[in-house]
């Protein structure tokens, strides 16, 4: 019973920074989880489906208020959901003949830790230097505009073998790539595009996980309990701290984390 109210405390204070700054689900419930003493598989198995239950109720809100781009979803989910699928096939492989792969699970997960990290810190330069490159009549301009609908393919590939294999990147990491390829999308359909195609790729996942047996099913409800509350309680307290503040300590704070998986 403690340590089922231990997770219920887990997934609020996870839920709570969801909250604020709409970033760090997965960013931070994997770590903790970790710390908790789960082994990596069951840690990124339950997380995956925790985010896949919790982003779910987003996506009506943004889809009633026309603030999903349903064809750049249908773009990411074209690369993300098979690349999923793939690498899901290839951990049943591995899981049939005894390959061990959790250091790959961790390392995977560092470096996604310190890549979110480095998008927080410098997420503002980047897009206003690509704003910049977008308004330019340059080749690399040029290219990007005539090839986005691949570009989104192939950044759904990506993200669906790094989700897959840590947890972490539909958010923070999702949302900057989307403003990177679409630097002229207003912020609220970035957040509404990047939750519509988060769902079904962490759902996948999550359910390729859980045919893996990399669920937990009982710490999954104590998150859900936890962190359904705080979240709607944390965006009532966002804005109290200043917006850049929050994200350097959370950048901090995960790039720490992230270094001490890689290494």
């Amino acid at each position: 019973m403690q340590d089922f109210i231990l997770y219920i405390l887990a997934g609020g204070s996870v839920g709570f920074v969801v909250g604020m700054t709409g970033v760090g689900g997965g960013s931070f419930m994997t770590p903790i989880l970790l710390g908790f003493g789960f082994p990596p598989t069951t840690a990124i198995g339950t997380d995956l489906l925790y985010a896949a239950i919790t982003k779910s109720g987003g996506i009506v809100t943004h889809a009633r208020q026309g603030s999903v781009e349903w064809k750049i979803v249908g773009l990411l989910v074209v690369g993300c959901v098979p690349a999923s699928i793939i690498i899901t096939l290839l951990l049943r492989h591995f899981q049939k003949t005894g390959f061990d792969f959790t250091d790959l699970l961790k390392q995977t997960l560092g470096i996604m830790l310190v890549l979110t990290s480095l998008v927080l810190l410098f997420r503002s330069f980047l897009i206003r230097e690509r704003h910049q490159l977008a308004d330019s009549h340059s080749g690399v301009g040029e290219f990007e505009r005539r090839h986005a609908g691949w570009l989104t393919i192939l950044m759904g590939i990506f993200l669906g073998v790094a989700v897959t294999l840590s947890s972490v990147g539909a958010g923070a990491f999702g949302a900057t790539a989307l403003m990177m390829l679409y630097p002229r999308m207003p912020m609220i359909r970035v957040i509404g595009t990047d939750l519509a195609y988060a769902v079904p790729l962490t759902a996948a996942a999550g359910f390729g996980h859980m045919q893996l047996g990399h669920v937990d099913y009982r710490l999954l409800l104590s998150l859900i309990i936890g962190s359904l509350p705080c979240i709607w309680l944390g965006t009532k307290v966002a804005g109290l701290v200043p917006e850049k503040i929050m994200q350097r300590i959370m950048a901090a704070i995960l790039m720490l984390l992230g270094l001490k998986y890689v290494l």
